[in-house]
């Protein structure tokens, strides 16, 4: 028998979390996965009891009503009809969230003299007798639109956010924190004028139906221009989590025709490089700023004459209060509002599947996860300020903040008092001068987090490792992956080999506490790999390589190392690493001391591969041996732990099939 997903309410949700496993003995009402929507986490019920014979969704898959979610030996398939009935009260609570059909709909179309009116906003049917109000998102006097969250309430099956259905003024709050609740229930009142209530009712078909007369007067006063007009759109920053970033690239011109979601500004900041989409399609009719110029949110980019309907409501957008006399421009406020929301909400989930689980454990409304998804915040490490120690959009705004600012001033700060010991140069006059050449952006970021290595007692073990048969191997498969576009190098190999032997010794992925007396054994792998750019050396990350096959690792290091050098590399694809390869590739060189990356405690640099000649116990043969630099942090790793583990990898490279054992 199949578990099927029930009519959420939404068109797709994302599994967050899979509550059951193959094996296990389900009762009817059991709850078996976590799925989320924008506005809801909602856990799904078994229709019938039984035992999991298969699971046929992972985390992070989207799924839409009718997917397919387990598979069950059912001890009785007559229950199973019944029992669906049961279930649908429990997936109701998304329908809550979108709250189209809410009864507090009901008043809106009837808002249509001109005076303001105060309206309740009250508990809609959220799919159980009585839910716990968990927390309050608006207060008294704030201004609010049609379908902005406003309270959270729970339920043991569900944290839901109750939108609201009109949009105006808070003008009271009748619940509190800690309420039961149940459908019906006034939670707030709003007031608001008719002619806003007509223009939030839009979106949504029973209301439209029951204004036919004012959209028909607004059809036969100006049909063209609502289909058709043009105008011009103001392109601005969004919120990049940082009070001010420079302006790194400009990617368009003037007269350029672009597409919604392009990239035309790349902004820096100190940690992070992020590009600026657009909001709108259309042309380019002025650009407002220069290269190194410092921006911040809601600063104009540039103008963009957009096409179609979507420039209709920039353009009514002056005279929203001209709602009576014409009903269409009076939906102008609420287009432009999601125009310019767009760069904020529209990111795409930038967190791996292991880490949406981990969010998933901690408590947290729906918004907030989205939204975390969004930033790639691994919500266990943010610091909660809510009650019950719930997470706020607060608390990830915050710590996305101190993230890309906190370690520009501390380091900085620590530089200083480095570089500060040292006298001044010499003047340099006497002997044919000097000539000023400013380091790059990247460049002088680096400096700090390079100076913290003079804190570290770091030593270096070097080894050889044979890779004839590897690299014979290499050049049998990398023509056939290079008919698939990848490029088939040799540190593909290492990387998976260097990763199944962290798996192994720990230690060497860890990190050394604050307080020097324990090592931070971290539960999974994140490699970072050095990539040298026109600019300076870069280090992005590749997410659990141990868990890949060496064609996936290929593709993946391929795409990172053409983000960085196309600097687009976000902030999510530069943290987290707990080890660190540095390939000289074909450059040159025979070995040398990589520097390790604080706070990791273990780097491996890799030199070009020679011919030599080894001995064999009767002889010499060619072989092909590949230089290994393991530099260490001495307080975490001895030097014999470094040999035994350089020691491994060489055997591990010179047999790749003892990875299978």
């Amino acid at each position: 028998m199949q578990i099927t997903t029930p009519d959420i309410g939404v068109d797709k949700a994302t599994v967050a979390e899979i509550l059951v496993k193959v094996g296990d003995s389900i009762a009817v009402d059991d709850s078996i996965v976590l799925l989320e929507s924008d506005k809801a986490s909602v856990e799904v019920p078994s229709t019938s009891a039984g035992v999991v014979k298969s699971i046929a969704v992972n985390l992070g898959d989207s799924v839409a009503e009718g997917s397919v979610l387990i598979e069950l030996e059912a001890e009785g398939e007559s229950t199973a009809a019944p029992e669906t009935s049961q279930s649908e009260p429990e997936v109701k609570a998304v329908e809550a969230a979108s709250v189209t059909e809410a009864p507090k709909v009901e008043v809106v179309p009837q808002a249509t003299a001109s005076a303001s009116q105060v309206v309740d906003v009250q508990v809609p049917d959220i799919g159980v007798e009585k839910a716990t109000v968990s927390e309050i998102l608006v207060a008294v006097g704030d201004e609010i639109d049609v379908d902005q969250s406003i309270i959270v309430v729970e339920s043991d099956k569900a944290t839901v956010e109750v939108p609201s259905t009109v949009s105006g003024r808070v003008e009271s709050i009748t619940i509190n924190a800690g309420d039961v609740v149940k459908e019906g229930v006034v939670i707030l009142t709003v007031k608001t004028a008719a002619s806003s209530a007509v223009v939030e009712s839009a979106p949504a078909p029973a209301a439209q139906a029951a204004q036919p007369a004012t959209v028909s007067q607004a059809a036969a006063s100006a049909p063209e221009p609502a289909a058709s007009a043009s105008g011009p759109v103001e392109i601005a920053v969004p919120d990049l989590g940082v009070d001010k970033a420079a302006v790194a690239e400009i990617l368009v011109a003037v007269g350029d025709v672009v597409e919604k979601d392009q990239s035309i500004i790349v902004v820096e900041s100190d940690k992070a490089t992020v590009e600026v989409p657009s909001t709108v399609a259309g042309k380019i009719t002025a650009i407002h700023v220069q290269l190194g110029q410092s921006v911040s949110e809601g600063a104009a980019l540039l103008t963009i004459e957009a096409e179609g309907q979507a420039a209709t409501a920039p353009a009514v957008a002056e005279k929203p209060t001209q709602a009576a006399a014409q009903p269409v421009a009076a939906t102008a406020p609420k287009a432009e509002a999601k125009v310019e929301a767009a760069p904020v909400t529209q990111g795409a989930d930038k967190l791996t599947k292991e880490q949406n689980a981990a969010n998933a454990k901690v408590y947290a409304g729906p918004a907030v996860r989205k939204l975390a998804r969004e930033l790639g915040v691994v919500l266990a490490e943010v610091k909660a300020s809510g009650p019950h120690e719930r997470l706020m959009k607060e608390d990830l705004f915050a710590f996305v903040k101190t993230r890309l600012t906190a370690p520009q001033a501390a380091p900085a700060a620590q530089a200083v008092a480095q570089v500060s010991g040292l006298p001044k140069l010499p003047r340099f006059d006497a002997f044919g001068g000097v000539e000023e050449k400013t380091l790059t952006r990247l460049q002088q970021v680096s400096i700090p987090q390079l100076s913290l290595n003079n804190f570290i007692p770091q030593v270096t073990q070097f080894d050889l490792a044979d890779i004839t048969e590897l690299e014979a191997w290499r050049g049998d498969l990398k023509g056939n992956f290079k008919k698939e576009g990848i490029s088939l190098t040799i540190m593909a190999f290492i990387i998976k080999a260097v990763a199944h032997l962290l798996k192994e010794e720990r230690d060497f992925a860890g990190h050394l506490a604050d307080d020097g007396k324990s090592v931070l054994l971290r539960n999974e792998i994140h490699m970072g790999i050095a990539v040298a750019t026109p600019d300076g050396l870069t280090v992005p990350v590749l997410r659990n390589p141990d868990q890949k096959s060496i064609k996936q690792i290929a593709i993946e290091l391929g795409e990172l190392g053409q983000k960085a050098r196309d600097k687009k590399l976000s902030p999510k694809d530069l943290q987290g690493a707990n080890f660190t390869i540095s390939s000289l590739g074909a450059i040159g060189g025979t070995a040398f001391t990589p520097l390790v990356n604080w706070p990791q405690v273990a780097i491996l640099g890799i030199s070009p591969a020679t011919m030599q000649p080894v001995w064999n116990g009767s002889g010499f043969d060619p072989k092909l041996m590949l230089p290994l630099s393991l530099s260490y942090d001495h307080r975490v790793i001895n030097g014999a732990d470094a040999a035994r583990f350089t020691h491994k990898l060489t055997k591990l490279l010179a047999d790749i099939r003892s990875l299978l054992l």
